[in-house]
């Protein structure tokens, strides 16, 4: 698995951006691919996830309702598309592959596999 992560910029409040993760590795199968974001001085912090096989998601609550991922089978991809950008969501997103247990979807150390970060700045 090798992940590419693209799709990042600035943003002014209430708009929307779309970020994709693309895999140039072996096939997702059953793998969950997760974006997870960290804005400076903090932790990373889940975002989303999706199990490649299923689709079964899951969702921080701080982004549940304005932030959508889905993956597209032709072209190896998982996209989140981000609606309704509140400041707070400023930071530099990462997506991350692995097989982690229901119970440990939304923890870091259950993913393996990482993709470079891309920034998402939103202004006022």
């Amino acid at each position: 698995v090798q992940l590419q992560a693209y799709g990042g910029g600035l943003v002014q409040a209430g708009g929307s951006l779309r970020l994709s993760c693309a895999n140039s590795g072996r096939t997702f199968s059953d793998y969950a691919v997760a974006w997870f974001r960290q804005a400076p001085g903090l932790e990373r912090e889940f975002v989303a996830a999706i199990r490649w096989s299923g689709g079964t998601t899951a969702y921080a609550d701080s982004v549940k309702g304005r932030f959508t991922i889905s993956k597209d089978y032709t072209k190896s991809t998982v996209n989140l598309q981000m609606n309704s950008l509140q400041r707070e969501d400023t930071a530099t997103y990462y997506c991350a592959a692995g097989r982690p247990i229901f119970s440990e979807i939304k923890k870091v150390r259950a993913y393996g596999y990482w993709g470079q970060g891309t920034l998402v700045t939103v202004s006022s």
